[in-house]
């Protein structure tokens, strides 16, 4: 791994630009979210110098405490983390993205809070594709309604779906995962939603996820290296 988180970054950014060229696919409609919990306002200093502008954050009050900090920055600010309604209104407030929706009481929050002089919080449904009973998401069987519900709230903006499968050692099978939320990404568009976004792929799975239409790539050690807690 290359030693600089600029030189980390465009590494990231070429194997972006590879896997989609040998998948046919624009390099345009893939953006790069850095996943920034637990690193230091330095280092998300360092990576948009380097022309990151879309960061992740997991824990709100660590969040809000960067954001303060680097309020002078035009970051986009993108909430990953698990939302409890009582988190809404913070949210709400300073966050540009929410991506982590898997109930229609938080998303009712979100959209409750969100000042009107703010564009609508972009928002995904996560869906626990694989059925795993120790993460958040919503059944697959679930989003469409939950969609159609989202689709009634004025200060939301639902861009499409957010995924994390269960990590996988063959790519071919990673991918065949992948694809199953892309299918159902694929529903939503037939059911009138407009929506763009596939966020699904990290520092480990990027290439299966990329291969099977993700627009979204959330990356933290590749750009950051290992964190002291990992």
């Amino acid at each position: 791994m290359p030693d600089t988180i600029s030189d980390r970054l465009k590494l990231v950014l070429t194997t972006i630009k590879i896997t989609a060229k040998k998948s046919g696919r624009l390099n345009n409609n893939i953006q790069l979210l850095a996943v920034s919990k637990k690193q230091s306002i330095e280092k998300i200093k360092t990576a948009f110098n380097a022309g990151q502008k879309a960061f992740g954050e997991n824990y709100l009050q660590e969040a809000l405490e960067k954001q303060a900090k680097l309020k002078d920055l035009p970051i986009e600010w993108h909430f990953i983390g698990s939302i409890q309604s009582r988190k809404a209104k913070s949210i709400a407030h300073n966050f540009d993205w929410a991506q982590s929706i898997d109930r229609l009481a938080v998303a009712e929050a979100l959209n409750k809070h969100r000042p009107k002089d703010m564009q609508p919080l972009n928002i995904c449904i996560q869906v626990n594709i694989d059925s795993e009973s120790t993460k958040s998401g919503l059944n697959p069987n679930e989003v469409i309604k939950l969609a159609n519900e989202i689709k009634k709230l004025p200060r939301l903006k639902l861009r499409g779906l957010m995924a994390i499968p269960k990590k996988l050692i063959d790519p071919a099978e990673q991918y065949k995962t992948f694809l199953k939320v892309a299918q159902l990404q694929e529903l939503l568009t037939q059911q009138d939603h407009e929506i763009d976004t596939l966020s699904m792929g990290m520092s480990a799975d990027l290439i299966p996820a990329i291969e099977a239409g993700s627009t979204m790539i959330r990356v933290g050690t590749a750009i950051f290296g290992e964190r002291k807690d990992d």
